[in-house]
């Protein structure tokens, strides 16, 4: 990250710091503070000046890393943190850990995910590590300042496709039942190459046995090869 690259927003006084000259005083207490934490000033500066037009939004500070962000949180301690989850060149999802030490740390803050990464797993983790609504950055205007009024309510906030991600993923996990501790062993030795045959020698029971266990996995998993199942299976964390 080049110093240049950093923000010095989050340093120095910007339009939504300090005394709100909109109104001629201090913010009132209806007034929703928020933390803007994206690598691209660009991107953080678009969004200022979007979300200083809003009566009863404003920005009190900036951020482009995790530890900037960190910081910036602890001083301002603001109603929403609007999450980029790319915050490095290095890492794309970089934001998801930084979400969930936001929400661990200050629970009273609203962390609203603004990404260009839309993936079915990206919005259930999000949902995991804390945050209370998922948007991408293509959303309009008004949706997004709709977004940010709902968390600030308490409530969550999806744009129309992280809606639809979310439920996808819920009900893939809804319909697959778990497997059970003997279809976990057999997963575990298909992963490490074994055939049938030699599964049943390790687990002491017959090729027969082993064949009716693999097509439950298969069924559970709903997958079409042993290979896939084994995919499925670690992609969901059941081996």
């Amino acid at each position: 990250m080049t110093a240049g690259k950093r923000v010095e927003a989050a340093e120095r006084p910007g339009p939504g710091d300090g005394p709100d000259a909109r109104h001629g005083g201090a913010a009132t207490d209806t007034t929703t503070s928020i933390v803007l934490v994206d690598d691209h000033a660009i991107v953080r500066q678009g969004l200022r000046a979007i979300l200083d037009r809003e009566p009863d939004l404003r920005v009190v500070g900036e951020a482009s890393t995790s530890e900037e962000a960190l910081s910036v949180v602890r001083r301002t301690e603001p109603t929403i943190v609007l999450l980029d989850l790319k915050l490095s060149t290095g890492a794309d999802t970089e934001g998801l850990d930084l979400c969930g030490v936001l929400t661990e740390r200050h629970p009273a803050v609203g962390v609203l995910v603004l990404t260009t990464f839309l993936d079915d797993a990206l919005v259930m983790e999000a949902i995991q590590r804390g945050a209370r609504g998922y948007v991408v950055k293509d959303v309009d205007t008004t949706e997004l300042v709709n977004s940010i009024r709902a968390v600030a309510r308490n409530e969550s906030a999806f744009d129309p496709r992280s809606a639809a991600a979310m439920v996808r993923s819920l009900r893939v996990h809804t319909r697959r039942p778990g497997l059970t501790d003997r279809e976990r062993n057999v997963l575990r030795l298909i992963a490490r190459g074994l055939g049938n045959r030699d599964i049943g020698r390790e687990l002491f029971i017959s090729e027969t046995t082993v064949k009716f266990h693999v097509r439950n996995i298969m069924r559970k998993l709903e997958v079409a090869s042993r290979a896939e199942a084994v995919y499925e299976a670690s992609k969901n964390g059941l081996i």
